[in-house]
């Protein structure tokens, strides 16, 4: 079972990621400024439309939100997104790069 502490943890860490404040967040979601902070402080759960919205906020699909070794799945997304209409050959030659950064 998801505790309130991981979805507050999870709001936090992936609200800091994209650098904007549990405040403006908040407002941005029509809420009143303490909705987040709230949320992150376990004082407090999202309904469910909420929980999609921020999501959609966050830029992540709801389930990244739950896979808790994805820490930026914002940015994998977005790699991905980029990697799309690359060949086969292209691909193959970034994978290669990527295993030795590895």
């Amino acid at each position: 079972m998801i505790s309130s502490d991981f979805i507050g943890n999870r709001i936090a860490m992936l609200r800091i990621q994209k650098n904007i404040s549990a405040r403006d967040m908040s407002l941005s979601l029509g809420q009143s400024q303490s909705y987040i902070n709230n949320i992150e402080n376990h004082k407090a759960l999202p309904s469910m439309q909420m929980f999609l919205h921020i999501c959609e906020f966050l830029e992540i699909q709801p389930k990244d939100f739950f896979t808790e070794d994805m820490d930026n799945p914002h940015t994998l997304h977005e790699v991905l997104d980029t990697l799309k209409p690359l060949t086969r050959t292209q691909l193959e030659l970034l994978m290669g790069i990527a295993r030795q950064m590895k």
